[in-house]
This record gives C-alpha cells, structure tokens and sequence, in this order.
C-alpha cells in the first residue's frame, strides 16, 4: 500500500522525458524576498544603535541581536541556499556574506555577555574593524554589476557598500561620528532592503511593479505563472526562466 502510494505521488510529479532520461522539476519561490527582508530587519536593529536611537554603546545591541541571528543571520543564510539552488551566484553571494556575518555578530555579542570574552563598548576595536572590510568588498563587486538586475538594487549595494566602510573607519579608528554615520547608512539599508523585497513580492502578485525597482536591462519575455511547476523563480528578476527549456536545450545538445 505504501509504495502504490510512493509511485503515485511520484508520477504526479512534473517531468521531462527523452531518450531515457526523467528530469523532475520543481517550483522554487524567489529566496530574496526572505533574504532581503531578514536584512533589513538586521541592518535596522545594529544600525539604529549606531546612530545612537537606542542604548549607550554598542554592548547594549545585546538585547536585540537575537531576533537578529535568527532572522537577520540563519533566515538569511538559508536564503542564500536557496539561492545557489536557483543558480543565482548574486543573491548567493549576498546573502551568504551578510547572513554568516549577523549570525557571527550576535555570537560575539552573546559570548561577551556570558564573561567568556570582553569586547570594548566605546573606541577602537580593530578587529571587528576587519569584519567590515570583506563584506564592503564583497557589496561593492555585487553593486558593480547589479545594474543588470535594477537600480534599487545597486542603491541598496552602496548603501550597504558606504556602511561597512564607515563602520571599518569606525572601529579602526575609535572615531565616534565615523560609528554614528555608519548607524544611518545601515538604516538607509535597511530601507532600500525593505523596498527592493517588497517591489520583488509585489510584481508578481499583480503583474506590475509596485513599488518600481527601474530595471536598465530588459528581461526575456517568458510568463512564469504564479506556482507554475519547473519554473525557476530565482534570487532577482534577470533570472526568472523557464526550467523546461533549459532541460530541452541541454538533451538536446
């Protein structure tokens, strides 16, 4: 009874078949709408303590960081997973880079907390300093190249790119207004996060963009559906294509 089961549901399964081979297709949801939303709630809550919105210095993010490791960091690791799935090396590197970087943040926080390691609340703290150096490096190489997607999204790479600078600047330097303009740019990060994911949840609801992300490079005319089985809806808005095309093409080569 069980396998009958078994094979019944693999057989409703949508499939590809041609010369002996079966390729099973599956729909995959856009993973940035979950990633850039994590981040922005993430970049919100350090960066409203940069700026000085709440709390004394840096040890009082204590209280918030873990919504922010387990939306901000794990919600958008798994994002980015889901992203290298949907072959999208940008959302991947995106996510991937900042998700691990609010996991490890929240960890170093929790870990100065219990009295395993003392962190300075105020003036230099170069290695954390070192933290920022890789994730505006790698923000700044996705901007460069995020104009092939839309420019929403080259503005939340720059904002995000002008943050960890200021934020390295910050801790290498002990420079308090360096600390307090790195807080505003993560909030403005957190806003062009909120505005990207939003324009991606939207779009294709509606059929529209609402709000406009202002796509430069004009996408491939392919109607996705809503759920349609194989389709790849993946991590931005260039690559949304059809599965069964791309399983044709590779057969028939």
């Amino acid at each position: 009874m069980m396998m009958e089961e078994r094979r019944r549901g693999t057989e409703e399964r949508p499939t590809i078949e041609s010369d002996g081979a079966r390729i099973f297709l599956q729909p995959i949801a856009a993973p940035a709408i979950l990633g850039l939303y994590a981040l922005a709630t993430a970049s919100l809550l350090i960066g409203a303590n940069y700026a000085g919105w709440y709390g004394e210095n840096i040890g009082d993010q204590v209280f918030v960081l873990p919504f922010a490791a387990i939306f901000g960091g794990l919600a958008q690791l798994l994002a980015g997973m889901w992203a290298y799935r949907a072959r999208d090396g940008l959302g991947t590197a995106i996510h991937a880079a900042w998700g691990s970087f609010f996991v490890a943040y929240s960890l170093l926080f929790l870990l100065n907390a219990q009295g395993t390691i003392t962190i300075p609340v105020t003036g230099e703290f170069t290695e954390l300093g070192w933290w920022f150096v890789p994730l505006g490096a790698i923000s700044l190489t996705a901007m460069l190249i995020a104009y092939r997607v839309n420019l929403a999204l080259v503005a939340l790479l720059g904002a995000l790119t002008v943050s960890s600078g200021l934020a390295a600047g910050a801790f290498f330097t002990g420079e308090g207004w360096a600390l307090e303009g790195a807080g505003y740019a993560f909030v403005i990060s957190a806003a062009a996060a909120w505005y990207e994911a939003t324009g991606l949840m939207v779009e294709p609801l509606l059929g529209r963009e609402i709000p406009p992300l202002f796509e430069l490079v004009r996408r491939p005319s392919v109607d996705t559906g809503i759920g349609e089985p194989g389709v790849i809806k993946g991590e931005f808005p260039t690559l949304r294509f059809s599965e069964p095309v791309h399983a044709e093409r590779r057969m028939s080569n």
